[in-house]
Order: structure tokens, then C-alpha cells, then sequence
């Protein structure tokens, strides 16, 4: 078991693009409320319909999303996001975006409000304070957590890259929630390349991306499926219990 706090709570409204930090969050079904429920998609002839990340447009780092603050609190979002570039803003419905968009990227493209985008299904990233201090150290260099996207950084007790054995049946008890390493694609996060960007997408990092491939596994964080919905909040005390990985455990 161990135990520490909520460290922060992270929400990205449109998919691949730069999101916002948050003091409360609805962790349910669908992962994180709110969260990559907004996509962008390629209006070219000959990639129509296919979804725009940063994998293929690592620009999309230089637009930012937020939902606009709700006048209670509420963890979950009141409407569309704002979308922000520089000192512009543009409402997910202004006529105005899809061209601003298009002409920052360089291509035609569509926007669409669709449910859960995240790669792994509805899930929830959670993220370990102990592992990104490893890492900083490692490269000698700061780390910013927002290059690997969580929804929930946590500051535990736990050894850095411990995560690497949560095997399924790991839970996760934060506020009203529980999260657990359960379903499709759950347990340690296998990371693409877009870690190794900059977040605001100015530059590329490829040494962190070896890095991790070389002494990590290519493994850095953890992929969960809210079990017992609710809300959880920065600062909340938080419990985990582990179960180890059926590979690691019959090494032991």
C-alpha cells in the first residue's frame, strides 16, 4: 500500500492540443469529464475524416483549450471550449475558427465534438511525481509533466517507476473516486513520441523518448478505468494498492 495526495489534475478539451490544469475533476465512464471530448479532423481530399494529433501535426501544441469557468465550481464542463492562440481567442462555435485553425496548420480541416478520445479508450492517465523527479534527474534537465498528458498526477510514497509492475486489480482510491488497472489497454502507459515535444510544441526532445525506451521500457505512467465514479480534488488524500504484474510476480 501507499499512500500521498493528489498532486494535480489535468484536462485536454480538444484532442492534441495544449489543456488546462484544474482544481476539481468528474472521473466516470468516460474517463475524465470533459476531457478530449473535441477533435479536429483532416478536410484534405486524400485523408478526409482522418483525426488530426500531434503525431502528425506537432503545431497543434501551439493552440491551447479551456472550458470556460463555471460560476459554481463544477467539475463538469458548462459547454465547448474556448480555443486560444497567442492573445486570440476564438469560442468552439465561432464561425471564424475553422479558418483561423487552417491557416495556422496549413491545411483544410473540420471540427467535431465527439465523446472520449482518448487512444486508450475511456480511460484515466494517472502520473507519478517520484517517476518524473527520476527522470529530471536522469537527463539532467527539467521534465514537465504536461509532456505525457495525464489526467491525474499523484505524489506518493511509492518508488520511482514503480508503476511499471501495477498489474491488474491495482486500485486507486482520490476523493469519491476509485480508479483501478482494469479493461482493454489498462495498466503501464506504452508512450509515443509525443512526450518528446516541448508542450507548447516549440521543440523536439528526442533524447527523452530514448530514454525511456532504453532504461524504462518505453513505460511512463499508468492507464486506469474509473470503478467508482465521482469527484476528486487537488490535494486529496490518496491510497494505492498494488497488485503486481503476473510476469513480475512469477520472476520473484
Amino acid at each position: 500500500m501507499y499512500r500521498g495526495i493528489v498532486k494535480g489534475l489535468y484536462r485536454w478539451p480538444v484532442k492534441s492540443m495544449r489543456g488546462e490544469r484544474v482544481e476539481s475533476a468528474r472521473l466516470d465512464e468516460r474517463g475524465m469529464a470533459g476531457d478530449r471530448a473535441y477533435a479536429l479532423f483532416d478536410a484534405r481530399p486524400e485523408r478526409e475524416g482522418n483525426r488530426l494529433t500531434v503525431r502528425q501535426m506537432p503545431a497543434m501544441l501551439t493552440w491551447e483549450a479551456a472550458y470556460p469557468a463555471t460560476c459554481d465550481g463544477s467539475p463538469e464542463p458548462a459547454g465547448p471550449p474556448v480555443l486560444y492562440s497567442g492573445t486570440a481567442a476564438w469560442a468552439w462555435d465561432d464561425p471564424d475558427l475553422p479558418a483561423a485553425l487552417s491557416e495556422s496548420y496549413g491545411i483544410p480541416l473540420t471540427l467535431r465534438a465527439l465523446v472520449g478520445q482518448q487512444d486508450r479508450g475511456p480511460t484515466v492517465h494517472v502520473t507519478f511525481e517520484a517517476s518524473r523527479r527520476a527522470l529530471e534527474a536522469e537527463m539532467g534537465a527539467e521534465v514537465a509533466i504536461e509532456r505525457f498528458r495525464p489526467n491525474v498526477h499523484l505524489d506518493l510514497d511509492a518508488p520511482a517507476f514503480a508503476e511499471a509492475s501495477f498489474g491488474p486489480g491495482t486500485t486507486i482510491s482520490a476523493g469519491e473516486v476509485t480508479l483501478a488497472v482494469t479493461g482493454e489497454n489498462a495498466g503501464p502507459c506504452v508512450r509515443c513520441a509525443v512526450p518528446s515535444w516541448e508542450p507548447a510544441g516549440r521543440e523536439r526532445w528526442p533524447e527523452l523518448q530514448r530514454r525511456l525506451i532504453s532504461a524504462h521500457g518505453n513505460t511512463f505512467g499508468l492507464i486506469m478505468r474509473a470503478v467508482t465514479p465521482g469527484v476528486t480534488r487537488a490535494g486529496d488524500a490518496v491510497t494505492l494498492l498494488e497488485r503486481v504484474r503476473r510476469a513480475e510476480a512469477s520472476r520473484a
